[in-house]
């Protein structure tokens, strides 16, 4: 942000545009979770499936005394399930008072990324992953989706954009 005050010119700091990014990826393809949203990384175990669930629903678990509601990212960007020996990893969000897990294929790293260079979704993006992306940043050689966190879980969206 860039002000005026007497003739002179300030700016804002530098980190003020930055927001950091916790990474995942899925199906090969790089997202990113807003920092603020994230509240654990987590190895899900002793799920119990939920009956007449959607399909994107993995199931419930129990995560120190609070009931989790694993969502499977795979199914809910529509694409295949994971075939693959390693353990599968889960990222902790809240939101509207209720824990959310998402299950991820891995944890990434947390990055630091100026909103500035977030660019909008490509036009020619699949309309599922549109509804749940709020942009993308262009990294070394791969991109990264900017997921939002609150369309992810709403599972009606999926209906909407297929």
């Amino acid at each position: 942000m860039v002000g005026r005050h007497n003739g002179w010119t300030m700016s804002a700091p530098a980190d003020q545009n930055l927001h950091e990014y916790v990474t995942a990826m899925i199906g090969g393809q790089l997202f990113g979770l807003p920092i603020l949203q994230v509240q654990d990384v987590f190895a899900p175990e002793r799920l119990t499936t939920v009956p007449l669930a959607p399909a994107e629903i993995a199931g419930v678990l129990n995560l120190r005394g609070r009931i989790i509601t694993l969502i499977n990212m795979r199914r809910r960007l529509g694409l295949e399930s994971k075939q693959s020996d390693s353990p599968p990893m889960a990222v902790g969000v809240e939101t509207r008072g209720e824990s959310y897990g998402l299950l991820i294929d891995s944890v990434g790293e947390v990055l630091k990324l100026d909103d500035m260079a977030c660019e909008p979704n490509p036009s020619n993006l699949d309309p599922l992953l549109a509804s749940v992306s709020t942009g993308i940043y262009r990294l070394d050689g791969q991109l990264l989706m900017v997921l939002d966190v609150d369309r992810v879980l709403d599972i009606s969206v999926k209906a909407a954009a297929a």
